[in-house]
């Protein structure tokens, strides 16, 4: 006799509403605990739903492009008796894990059917998002043949609202190209189409970036031979999250230096005896504790504007969002309470987020709550750069590689190691003054390793 347990959504922290964008089962599918059944998609990341058991799928409850929160039946899954405990949510990460500013693995293969009806949606999507939407198709909605509409337009990128919108005012779905994230019909696109051509044009500027005017397209195959390769998951997410904070933060960027020579050294013994245990010292441990310390020093940089703009909210913890060089991109995990913890704890703490974050391990939770970001191309190279703010925080700290310099110490020029920084910062709350005093004290730390334990 089957035992029928009905699979729902897990937490996702602060997140609702988040969509379904891929299914990797179907029904009489056998499964094993663990593999994944949905991919989900929120404005950070990517998650699978994992199922909690070994089983069959005997019923699915959703359908991809439908918003599901906490608690959404997914579908019924004969365990046999087996289930123990509910899912936890395990991140891709585009296979990962934006991410962000300077930031894995695809779920397993679902039947040849469902593949290859998942491979069918990607082009229609990305068809559809690319194609703007029409201005003058729709006349007056069809009320009287509202009756005559698909029950649920099945195949449609829509959530359940715009789904039941465009019932009650009779607006076939499947005419329709959405203006939302992967071409997703929105609810404005069907009382646009209600509302007229204007209102619909009005829309797609809108859709567009507010007016700003898109860069013509260009055919480049006339010049030679080309191929076109689709953004990761990482990219698409976090382009539109990067492109706001650009268009809606007025960034300065102010550049400094600091003499590690003294740091550095240091940081050598400690990486050499952390070797042993297993994890390494990096100069990032050190920069983080040096920032914690700089903004209880200057407490505007631990602030958000208000969303009226009329105000600040000023934090009294120091989260920091650390960029992670991922296969598909950026990522920016989140090391809390870095004020309360020392150079080896860091470092351990780093060593195991960059990881999860490279294997696509990271949860909703792991992104969450920064009040400043530091991004390091340290391992790389380069000489400065700006780094874009990750909005709502007000500042974002860039590092490159620390170089060999002669350096006059007021009788001869002797060789020091100097670290450059960056830090690019919200005009709107901080201004020049206050930027080059907190990238000055942060070096004056940083130069000084004992001032870090004050």
């Amino acid at each position: 006799m089957p035992a029928l347990t009905e699979v729902s959504v897990p937490d996702l922290g602060d997140f609702a509403d988040v969509p379904v964008i891929e299914i990797h089962v179907a029904p009489g599918e056998v499964v094993s605990e663990e593999d994944p059944l949905v991919t989900l998609e929120s404005d950070k990341a990517t998650m699978d739903v994992p199922s909690p058991a070994g089983g069959t799928v005997s019923e699915l409850r959703v359908k991809v492009g439908d918003l599901v929160s906490r608690g959404s039946p997914i579908l019924l899954l004969d365990t046999g008796g087996t289930l123990t405990q509910p899912p936890e949510l395990t991140d891709q990460q585009e296979p990962p894990a934006q991410a962000a500013p300077a930031q894995a693995a695809p779920a397993q293969a679902a039947p040849a059917q469902a593949a290859a009806g998942q491979a069918a949606r990607e082009p229609a999507r990305r068809s559809a998002a690319a194609t703007p939407p029409p201005a003058a198709k729709a006349s007056a909605p069809v009320t009287a043949g509202a009756a005559a509409l698909p029950a649920d337009f099945d195949g449609v990128h829509a959530g359940p609202g715009v789904r039941r919108l465009a019932r009650e005012l009779g607006v076939d779905l499947t005419t329709l190209s959405g203006t939302g994230p992967k071409g997703r019909i929105t609810k404005d696109d069907v009382i646009g189409v209600v509302r007229g051509p204007a209102a619909a044009a009005a829309v797609a500027e809108a859709a567009a970036g507010g007016g700003i005017p898109e860069i013509p397209a260009q055919d480049f195959s006339k010049f030679g031979p080309v191929e076109v390769r689709p953004l990761s998951r990482i990219q698409r997410l976090s382009g539109p999250a990067l492109h706001r904070s650009w268009l809606n933060v007025p960034h300065v960027t102010q550049n400094d230096e600091a003499d590690i020579t003294d740091l550095d050294a240091y940081r050598r013994e400690l990486d050499a005896a952390a070797n042993a245990e297993g994890y390494r010292v990096t100069l990032l441990a050190f920069l983080m504790k040096a920032s914690a310390s700089a903004l209880r020093e200057f407490p505007r940089f631990n602030s958000s504007l208000t969303p009226e703009k009329d105000a600040l909210v000023y934090k009294s913890y120091y989260h920091l969002g650390i960029a992670v060089d991922t296969p598909e991109g950026l990522v920016v995990p989140v090391i809390r309470d870095v004020d309360r913890k020392g150079i080896r704890e860091i470092s351990q703490e780093l060593g195991a987020v960059s990881a999860r974050a490279r294997e696509g391990k990271l949860s909703l939770a792991d992104l969450q709550g920064a009040c400043f970001t530091i991004s390091s191309l340290g391992g790389i190279g380069g000489t400065s750069f700006t780094p874009i703010v990750n909005a709502p925080e007000v500042a974002i700290l860039g590092v490159v590689r620390s170089r060999m310099t002669p350096v006059w110490d007021g009788a001869a020029f002797v060789p020091r190691l100097m670290l450059p920084i960056s830090l690019s910062y919200d005009h709107r709350v901080i201004d020049g003054a206050l930027a080059a005093r907190f990238a000055r004290y942060l070096c004056h730390l940083l130069e000084d390793i004992r001032r870090l334990v004050l």
